[in-house]
Order: structure tokens, then C-alpha cells, then sequence
């Protein structure tokens, strides 16, 4: 053990075909001029920044997450010792580069290395499967504001300060003297009651005590606002202010949304506090990542790819993805940009069911006529078009619903089958939304999209079983949106050289067959 021996080289115990081997050759293929951005110059020397990223991907692939698991790793590990060249930086430095130095960096070096690939002929960006997975956030399960209570407290606390100075005002008209021009109703109705204007009243109302200090309902009051009602009403518009359109969000992590976990240790569906990670994938590599606060996949598809969009200058040419992205405002967003549409809608696998195909309350099952604009049902009866109602979603897309309304369904022998309605059958139905799930229908039941549907359910859940189940990761470890985001782009960064490195495998060990 004490005798020196050779070659004292770290590569020499380190096999040709190493997973570290591809790390470094994709990370040095970098230009420097990435990394201008974290790096404006001054103070001293750093460490570069290649030598970290290579660290840093290299532990993603082994289930190291901790900035202190990696500082020990770069002592004790060979392959991390290779990697850092023997320098040893301190988890400080580590914690400082990976979500601050690299925050306007590494998406770009994310898409970089995705044109590695792509050169490599490992992805060719035209068919993009497209899925979700909640991940767990790091922080505490049951510190949590929810919007409704939110709104409903401080509607009642708005109430009691409308209620309150009514109570003065009328004590003062009483007193038949005016409080220096304050005009007490000007606080309006009680959801127009803001903190701004609760501080000027009671400011009003403390310049009035002091020509009254003996007032002791006045004193009362001013004192119950100022210590009680304004500071829970300023705390109410907080806590909306940090919720925006979500309906909860964790006190330990603003960022978090409540969502319903499948992956839940009591096994009763308990919600808690995480973010939407939605990922596209090709041959199993990451072609693109996003993250987001909203539970459901339905509104997260149009950012997602705009996002990727940014970054490939273009969208792959055909966009595969479960029946959850299937609404309208999708649809229409992936016809403008002309991509081929493999998406199914919530209905897709019912309407194949014997059920479904006799079922004469379905609309699918009636016959519909342009001219007339109208609608026959099972019975024949017509249904006459009444009007047409809009609706704009969240995001400003506009939604047109045409209602229409049967003549009469008196004694007809198949109302108790048709509707549970009293009077007359009503339908409400987008015409714009149904011709396009006959178009989706369409490319599904194609041979092409009926292959591309099938390998959409191996595509992205295979990488999600990577990254949880393999690779252990479950639960975030910073906190932020912002933080997380650098966390999934890590996690997307070695998940593709970890996948290019089984497939360099994978095609040795054919070649050699």
C-alpha cells in the first residue's frame, strides 16, 4: 500500500467507453461564449465552468443531487476526480454555479448539446411526444393558503370595515358634525374596500381623535382597524397577489401549487404542494422541458411549445400527446403553426365502445344538416339552431357555442333514453371544436398516426421511469420557479447523455453480434 507505482494518469483506470468519456467530449465541444453571461469578469479566478458542468451532469446520472454529496464525490470519487482535473471546489461554489451562474445559461446549452445530437443523427426533431408528471416540491405539505378561503375572509373582513363605519358615520350625524370633510361612504361597497383606502380613512380618523381624545367609541375603533383589520386585509391581497390564477400555493415555497400526487405514501390521493413538469421526447431523448404551476396538462401544451419553439427556431413537424392536451384552444394553436396532430380528445377510446355507437343520446350519433343548420336526433325530431354564445379562456382564445333546442319531445318513446330533461332536448356544441376531433379522429385512425399513438405510450413515460424510479429523483431540492427550472434542465442534460451513452452501447454491442 505505501509504494509508489505508475501510471499515476486517473484515465488510464477509466474505460474507453465510459459514461464520464461522453460527458467530457460533449462538454468541452462547447463555445466559451455561452458562458459570457455568467461570467462578466472580475474579482478572482473561477473555476471554469466546463469543469463544473462536467461535475455536475455527471452526478445527475448517478442519483447525486446534494451540492455536498458532490463536493465529497470530487474527493473520494475517481471518475469525479477525472472529471475536476483533482481540484476540489467546496459545495458553496458548487450551490452558487448551478442556479445562479448557469440561470441564462443553461437552456442554451441544453439546445446546444440537442444539436450534438441531432448532427449525430441520435434525433432528427420531427416527431415531438409530448407528457406530463407532477414532481414534489421542497416544501412543507400542510402550510398551504387556498384562493377560495382567501376570497371568502376577505370579503367577510370587508364586510366589518364597511359595517364599522357605517357605525361612526352615523354617530357623527348624530353629533350633527362633520369628520374635516371625511365622507366615510366614499369607502363604496365592500369588495371595493382596498387597503389603500382603509389606510387614508383611519388616517382621517386618527387626525379627528386628536381634536376628540376622549372619544372612547371613536378611540375604540380607530384602534381595532390600525391593529387588527388592516394588517389582515393588507396579508388577504398578499396572499392573492402571490396566488395570480391558482387556487393554492405553498407558504414555504410561493412557487408551489397543491396538485393530487399519484406517486402519494398514504395511497388516498393527498395533495400536495409540487410543479407540472412537461417534457418532449424523440428515440427517448428530451427534445424540450418546461415547467409549470397549473395540475393539468390541458393549458400547459401552448407555452411548452412555444418555449421549444423559441429554442429550435421551429416546431417539429409532427406533435404526438394523450387525450389531456385534447380541447379546441390546442387544436386551433397546432393548426395555425401546421404541424401534424396526433392528439387524441377526452371521448376518443369511448366512442369505439359498442356502448357509445347505440347510445342515442350522443350527438355522434345524429345526423346533422348545414343548410338548415340543424340537427336530427335518434327519433327524428329536428333541432332547430336557437343562438350563439361566446366564451374566451383564460389565455384570450374565443370559444363559439351553438345552442339549439327541439320543437317538442312530447311523447316521444325515446325521451326517458335521450335526456333526463323535463322539457325539450337542448344541445350546446362548438361546430369549430367538432370538426376538428373529426379531423384528429382521422390521422388517429391512420396507419401512421395509429403507430406514432402507440409509441407515444413508451416515448416520454420511459424517460419520466428514468429520472423517477431509476435515477430516484422525486422530490425538488431548491426552492422558486426559476430554481426548479434550472433543476429539470440539469436533469434533461444528463438524461441525454446518459441515453446517447446506452445507445453507443447498445449499437457496439450489435456491430460485434
Amino acid at each position: 500500500m505505501d509504494q509508489l507505482s505508475l501510471p499515476m494518469d486517473l484515465q488510464e483506470d477509466i474505460p474507453q467507453n465510459h459514461l464520464v468519456r461522453i460527458i467530457n467530449d460533449a462538454v468541452n465541444r462547447l463555445s466559451m461564449n455561452l458562458f459570457t453571461k455568467a461570467y462578466p469578469g472580475g474579482g478572482r479566478d473561477s473555476y471554469h465552468p466546463k469543469m463544473l458542468m462536467k461535475v455536475i451532469i455527471y452526478a445527475y446520472t448517478q442519483r447525486i443531487y446534494s451540492s455536498r454529496q458532490f463536493a465529497k464525490a470530487v474527493r473520494e470519487n475517481i471518475m469525479f476526480m477525472w472529471l475536476a482535473a483533482r481540484q476540489r471546489p467546496d459545495f458553496r461554489t458548487i450551490n452558487r454555479f448551478r442556479p445562479e451562474r448557469m440561470k441564462d445559461v443553461l437552456e442554451s446549452v441544453f439546445t446546444t448539446v440537442l444539436q450534438f445530437l441531432a448532427e449525430e443523427k441520435y434525433v432528427n426533431l420531427e416527431h415531438y411526444f409530448v407528457d406530463g408528471t407532477k414532481i414534489e416540491a421542497n416544501a412543507n405539505r400542510y402550510t398551504f393558503v387556498w384562493g377560495k378561503a382567501v376570497v371568502r375572509h376577505k370579503m367577510k373582513l370587508q364586510e366589518k370595515v364597511q359595517s364599522l363605519f357605517a357605525t361612526i358615520e352615523k354617530a357623527e350625524k348624530q353629533e350633527e358634525a362633520a369628520l374635516n370633510g371625511l365622507d366615510l361612504c366614499e369607502l363604496g361597497e365592500a369588495a371595493a374596500i382596498t387597503s389603500e383606502k382603509l389606510d387614508q380613512a383611519v388616517k382621517q380618523l386618527e387626525a379627528k381623535l386628536d381634536k376628540k381624545p376622549k372619544d372612547k367609541p371613536l378611540k375604540k375603533a380607530v384602534r381595532l382597524v390600525r391593529k387588527d383589520l388592516l394588517p389582515r386585509l393588507q396579508k388577504y391581497e398578499e396572499q392573492q397577489q402571490i396566488l395570480g390564477t391558482r387556487n393554492s400555493y405553498s407558504k414555504t415555497d410561493h412557487d408551489a401549487t397543491f396538485m393530487r400526487m399519484k406517486e402519494d405514501h398514504m395511497q388516498n390521493g393527498q395533495l400536495k404542494p409540487g410543479y407540472n413538469v412537461q417534457i418532449g421526447t424523440e428515440n427517448q431523448f428530451m427534445i424540450g422541458y418546461s415547467l409549470h404551476q397549473r395540475p393539468t396538462d390541458t393549458r400547459c401544451l401552448k407555452p411548452h411549445l412555444e418555449k421549444v419553439k423559441t429554442a429550435l427556431g421551429q416546431l417539429p413537424r409532427t406533435i404526438i400527446a394523450d387525450a389531456g392536451y385534447g380541447s379546441e384552444e390546442n387544436y386551433a394553436y397546432l393548426n395555425e403553426e401546421a404541424c401534424n396532430v396526433v392528439v387524441k380528445y377526452s371521448t376518443y377510446h369511448k366512442e369505439n365502445s359498442k356502448s357509445w355507437q347505440t347510445d342515442i343520446s350522443k350527438l355522434d350519433n345524429w345526423t346533422y344538416d348545414e343548410k338548415s343548420d340543424a340537427w336530427t336526433c335518434a327519433a327524428g325530431q329536428k333541432l332547430a339552431f336557437r343562438y350563439e354564445s361566446k366564451t374566451t379562456t383564460e389565455s384570450g382564445f374565443e370559444i363559439r357555442t351553438s345552442h339549439y333546442r327541439s320543437s317538442t319531445c312530447d311523447g316521444c318513446p325515446l325521451k326517458p333514453k335521450c335526456t333526463k330533461a323535463k322539457g325539450d332536448r337542448e344541445i350546446q356544441v362548438s361546430m369549430n371544436y367538432l370538426h376538428m376531433k373529426r379531423q384528429a379522429r382521422e390521422h388517429l385512425k391512420s396507419k401512421e398516426g395509429y403507430a406514432l399513438s402507440v409509441r407515444r405510450m413508451h416515448e416520454p413515460e420511459s424517460v419520466f421511469g428514468q429520472i423517477k424510479n431509476n435515477r430516484g429523483f422525486r422530490r425538488f431540492l431548491l426552492r422558486g420557479l426559476l430554481k426548479v427550472s434550472l433543476e429539470v434542465g440539469w436533469l434533461s442534460l444528463a438524461h441525454n447523455l446518459l441515453k446517447k451513452a446506452a445507445t453507443d452501447k447498445i449499437a457496439k454491442v450489435t456491430v460485434q453480434v
